[in-house]
Formats: structure tokens, sequence, C-alpha cells
């Protein structure tokens, strides 16, 4: 494993953060843009802190634009959240294939995450929260997404499965 990189004030590293993951409100915009169209606004986001990993972003689906997601036949399975459902988000003549994943049957702990839907930032044109363009979780198989607000190092790159 990398060093811990040491957070400056205002900063939270994903070493500091719990294993099994911990599920918290946040207030901060965030928006989601793609192929022009803002499909996601909200301020009633919750995000799901894991160990190693940036935070992922979940938004309420009142908050989306759901006339842009199709439901895919993609399926996962999560340890913590329970089984993931997956839409392709299509706007005008471009779409991305499984972009976005839901639980809509999630397990106790992540009740309040329930049909919640969270995207994946390499396939969107761009996420923000707070302002603030965020960056893919490297790798592009987790979804978290990377702000000045978070020091790694993160899981997802080129030698980081065994962490």
């Amino acid at each position: 494993m990398n060093r811990r990189i040491e957070p400056k004030p205002g900063q939270e590293s994903v070493w500091d953060y719990p294993r099994p993951p911990r599920l918290e409100e946040t207030p901060k915009p965030i928006q989601i843009i793609f192929n022009g169209i803002t499909i996601a606004d909200t301020r009633r986001g919750q995000r799901v802190l894991e160990t190693s990993h940036p935070p992922v972003y979940y938004l309420p689906p009142e908050d989306i634009k759901m006339e842009y997601l199709v439901k895919s036949a993609q399926g996962s399975f999560c340890e913590w959240k329970g089984r993931a459902i997956y839409y392709t988000v299509v706007v005008g003549d471009k779409q991305a294939t499984n972009a976005a994943w839901a639980y809509p049957t999630p397990t106790p702990t992540f009740a309040p995450i329930k049909d919640y839907l969270a995207f994946y930032a390499h396939l969107m044109d761009a996420c923000y929260v707070d302002g603030e363009q965020v960056q893919p979780q490297p790798g592009n198989f987790y979804g978290g997404w990377v702000t000045k607000d978070i020091v790694g190092p993160f899981k997802g790159g080129a030698g980081t499965w065994g962490w």
C-alpha cells in the first residue's frame, strides 16, 4: 500500500473512512451534466464513505431527470448494500451504458439510499460537488468522486486491488 497522505485543514483522508462503510447526508450542491443537459441537481445527496475509496454520492430520484435514464439488464452485488440495478443515460444522440446504479432493496444499514442513484463520473460530461468538477476514482471500476476535500492514495488504480 502507498503511504497515507496527511490531510490538510478542511480535508479528509480516505484512510480515516470506516470499513464496513458509513452513510452520511451531504448538503453540498451536486450537479451532473450529460450531452449539455443537467440531468441531476440536488442538495439532498448521501455519501458512502469506505476505507481507501473516494466518496460515492447517491442522489434522490426526485432530483434527477429520470426521463433520460433507461434501466439496463446489468446488475451487481455489494456485500454492504445489497443487489444493484443499472441505468443507461440517454440524452439526444449520446448515451452512456450502465452509467448509473441504484439499490431498490438495500440492506437495513443503507435503507436511506433506497432508489437513490449514483453515477460513474468518467461516463458523464461533468459532475460537480459544491461547484468543483470532480475527478473519477482511478480505475473506472468503483464509482468514487475525487475532490480537493479528500486525499488518498485511492484504491482503484493499477496495483491497488489487494488493498
